[in-house]
């Protein structure tokens, strides 16, 4: 094993990135090393990249690794792992919880208080090797393509927000075409949704979302979704909101087309404070979640899924060497694509 390699690193409370020679971490006892071929580029490192306030507040302790959607095969294991092979293919959830709090012990471990985030409170996954503990690593089957299993962690996000109600013939209004609310599109049909709707104002990316099968995307900024809505034959409202923008308006909006007794799904983050039309959702007795990382079980759910047709690879849009992270971020940036992949393997 060699003891450097390349990775991906905040060199310091500013913007940019740089490419650099790092340690390869050595795994203790019930951790594990995992070797990276595919990474994928998240909105979070896009934040950390152009240091923005919330990269501010969150990353404190630069220089770091940054990076946490990834595929791999276990390269090393520490002392007491069980249950692994070395050269197993894995991905890894990226929030470390501490197995000791009740939400913890009761097995809603995307609620525990105590979480440390990698590629954001821990070095990261853009580099040649991360290390995590064995009980965050997730066997991957070597029938999935490594393009997709990459931002499966992104994929889990939309699967959580996505499942949380069931979608077998309601419709369903989604907010936000990011790539997490494309992908959240695709899962919706998968699970029996009736009808999808989806709402941005960037046209490239609703357009990525007519490539996963969503019946309308609507550019709000030009176009009436009660139209859209008509044509799609809904008479009392949507029945399902996956709330992705993190809009104040678009949350309005959402609220407002909204059946009585409809159910929202929130995981768009957004400014600290947002005017909500309170009567309304009181009125019309509606039922918001707030949606942060993965259910466990989520990642079976997501493998299952592309097992069983899912196909997500229309999300995909740029690749590109990790040396040449630097396009990457340019095309997330520029709003102009889905998600960029970053090959570790060659």
């Amino acid at each position: 094993m060699k003891e450097w390699m390349d990775a991906i690193v905040k060199p310091v409370a500013g913007p940019g990135l740089e490419l650099r020679q790092v340690p390869v971490p050595v795994p203790g006892p019930g951790e594990v090393l995992i070797k990276i071929h595919k990474t994928a580029i998240c909105g979070t490192d896009v934040h950390i990249y152009n240091w923005d306030p919330w990269a501010a507040e969150h990353i404190t302790h630069p220089p770091m690794t940054i990076g946490h959607e990834y595929v791999g095969e276990i390269a090393q294991m520490g002392e007491g792992v069980t249950g692994l092979t070395i050269g197993q293919r894995v991905s890894g959830e990226g929030h470390i919880t501490c197995h000791r709090c009740r939400n913890c012990h009761t097995g809603n471990i995307q609620w525990c208080k105590n979480t440390s985030s990698v590629g954001v409170d821990r070095d990261g996954a853009f580099a040649e090797y991360v290390c995590i503990p064995q009980t965050n690593v997730i066997p991957i089957d070597e029938s999935l393509d490594e393009d997709v299993v990459a931002f499966f962690d992104a994929f889990g996000n939309a699967t959580h927000t996505a499942l949380m109600w069931n979608l077998v013939g309601e419709d369903v209004l989604i907010t936000g075409a990011g790539p997490i609310g494309i992908i959240a599109s695709g899962i919706c049909k998968y699970a029996g949704a009736r009808r999808v709707i989806i709402t941005d104002l960037n046209d490239y990316r609703l357009e990525l979302a007519r490539k996963m099968g969503v019946d309308y995307a609507v550019n709000t900024g030009r176009e009436d979704l009660r139209e859209y809505m008509k044509k799609a034959g809904l008479v009392e409202g949507f029945d399902v909101g996956l709330e992705m923008s993190g809009s104040a308006a678009g949350f309005r909006q959402m609220v407002s087309v909204m059946r009585n007794g409809g159910k929202i799904s929130l995981l768009g983050l957004g400014k600290p404070m947002v005017e909500v039309p309170m009567n309304d959702i009181i009125c019309k007795g509606l039922t918001l979640q707030g949606i942060y990382g993965r259910k466990m079980d989520n990642w079976h759910q997501m493998s299952y899924m592309v097992q069983g047709g899912l196909d997500l690879t229309p999300v995909i849009t740029h690749r590109f060497h990790y040396t040449e992270f630097e396009k990457g971020f340019a095309a997330m940036n520029s709003g102009m694509s889905g998600k960029v992949v970053l090959d570790w393997t060659k």
